[in-house]
């Protein structure tokens, strides 16, 4: 069950810790957003980075566009890079194999919010880029479904993850 106080709490305490970047984006409605991460089995109010969870709502269901980064159309690189912007303040630049080569790879199981998770989807190759949220979920930008949120155990993810990595 939600407990609205502490999501509250967690709410409070983010925001407060942001310097000049909003924590709540203007006009987003924090607790539709809180609804849709709990019936995803994200846990927002144990969460460590709320804005990563809001900044990443904002962006819901965008459809996929190869190297698009706009609302109208997003790739996986792209949506990782947008998010790593309005977050963190850092850029990745380049598609989901470029990206690796910044990262340190890392055990999924240390995996931590904000750390990277790479799929080898076509030929072999790292080919998927998505973040990492908690509890084995992640969220990308998919060529069916655009921008969602998934989980690791998910027997198409489980097939094609490659690894975890942490921006060095």
């Amino acid at each position: 069950m939600l407990n609205v106080g502490l999501v509250l709490f967690c709410i409070v305490s983010s925001i407060a810790q942001v310097d000049s970047v909003q924590a709540k984006p203007e006009g987003l409605d924090t607790l539709a957003a809180i609804k849709f991460f709990e019936s995803k089995g994200l846990k927002v109010d144990s969460c460590v980075n709320l804005k990563l969870y809001f900044e990443i709502y904002k962006w819901l269901d965008t459809p996929y566009r190869y190297g698009g980064e706009t609302a109208k159309g997003i790739d996986c690189s792209g949506f990782c890079n947008k998010m790593y912007q309005a977050v963190y303040g850092k850029t990745l630049e380049g598609g989901s194999r470029d990206i690796f080569t910044k990262v340190k790879p890392i055990p999924v199981k240390l995996a931590e919010e904000g750390d990277l998770l790479f799929f080898k989807i076509w030929k072999g190759q790292i080919s998927h880029v998505g973040i990492y949220l908690q509890g084995r979920k992640f969220a990308h930008a998919t060529t069916q479904a655009g921008v969602i949120i998934s989980d690791l155990d998910e027997a198409y993810y489980k097939k094609y993850f490659f690894k975890a990595g942490r921006l060095k």
